[in-house]
């Protein structure tokens, strides 16, 4: 109020217009022209803010986990989930994406169980562990993408004298929203493990199991039927992509190889490879991305503020954040995504942007120097 403005006094129509509000309290409606603004934004306006978590905290933390916290029914699964602190102490590292690391001891058992939440796994370290999917015992190594697609029994068993170290990214955030979260513990601690090992990969047929880029087109409420990619597989077709376009950046998703689409109906998992020197433009894309840092190092511009990464990392791109990436000694990194579900409802957009951004801000990763281990 200016100094030759007076308050204007209340009337009546005032008073009748709060009560209005407090009767609307009163029984729970919301006045739509109060609330417009908040929920009809010009943009995505996710909860879920830029972050990233260091390798070493994740993998100390994990050992320490390791060495006091035992794997049995009711607790079931020794994981450390990435929570976003833009969510409010959710334990989700964005608003449709749970991750996560998981760790299993040498000789352990994770019980069998199985859920409507579908989940994929990324292995980080270790060997001689193996998880059982509908009674398909499918050997797990570094670099691995192994599927447990939605209410599929599921185990993990180590016959290993080491432990393992895992990604999990699961649908979670998004199933619950849709109120459609079940679970049901299997009758025994773990499934009768069929032999041969890894059935889906012998019964695979010749179809691709990669797409240059991304999925566009297909979709499906079917799972893969292949429960395993290997990384040898997936090293080959990204030195393949990598040579015969000469890109700074080459991308693959993996696929279902008897339609082509995403490997899971609600996520996406890909691999991107950055040659030495790389650097992209940034790019907008609707929907959640969660990276994990397989090799190499470089950084990413998220919004304006530069996130430094390196193996083992793992990072959060929220809905129509600006990204763009730069590595100097090159890198490979993986990514799961919602894009299926943004596709199937009409939702997908992206938007490449024309001149890298400017770096507003470095992010500063919580460590655990002041911690003791």
């Amino acid at each position: 109020m200016t100094l030759d403005e007076t308050p204007r006094a209340r009337t009546d129509e005032d008073d009748q217009l709060a009560s209005l509000y407090t009767d609307l309290a009163a029984v729970d409606l919301y006045p739509l022209w109060t609330i417009t603004r908040d929920l009809l934004t010009p943009a995505p306006r996710p909860r879920s803010v830029p972050w990233l978590w260091r390798a070493r905290v994740l993998t100390e933390l994990a050992e320490r986990a390791l060495r006091l916290v035992p794997v049995e029914r009711g607790g079931e699964r020794r994981v450390l989930s990435l929570g976003n602190p833009g969510l409010a102490g959710q334990p989700y590292a964005a608003g449709t994406l749970w991750g996560a690391i998981q760790c299993l001891g040498p000789g352990e058992t994770a019980p069998a169980h199985r859920h409507t939440p579908g989940a994929i796994r990324f292995i980080l370290s270790g060997d001689g562990v193996a998880t059982t999917v509908d009674g398909d015992v499918c050997d797990m190594h570094p670099g691995d993408l192994v599927l447990t697609p939605s209410w599929n029994w599921h185990d993990h068993s180590s016959t290993s004298d080491g432990p393992m170290l895992w990604f999990d990214g699961l649908d979670l955030p998004m199933i619950e929203a849709l109120d459609a979260v079940f679970f049901e513990p299997y009758p025994d601690v773990r499934q009768p493990g069929a032999e041969p090992h890894n059935r889906s990969e012998a019964e695979a047929g010749p179809g691709p199991r990669f797409v240059s880029g991304a999925v566009r087109d297909v979709l499906t409420t079917e799972h893969s039927p292949l429960l395993v990619y290997r990384w040898p597989d997936t090293d080959r077709e990204l030195s393949r992509l990598a040579a015969e376009s000469g890109a700074p950046l080459v991308s693959l998703e993996y696929v279902n190889p008897e339609t082509g689409a995403s490997v899971l109906p609600t996520m996406s998992c890909g691999m991107h490879r950055f040659v030495p020197g790389a650097k992209t433009l940034p790019v907008r894309r609707t929907g959640n991305s969660v990276f994990v840092v397989h090799r190499g190092s470089g950084w990413s511009v998220i919004d304006g503020q530069r996130f430094d990464w390196s193996a083992g990392d793992m990072f959060v791109v929220p809905s129509w954040a600006a990204v763009e990436h730069t590595s100097g000694e090159g890198a490979d990194l993986f990514s799961i995504s919602d894009t299926p579900v943004l596709r199937a409802l009409g939702l997908h957009r992206e938007l490449t942007l024309d001149a890298a951004q400017q770096v507003t801000g470095v992010f500063t990763p919580a460590n655990l120097d002041t911690v003791s281990v």
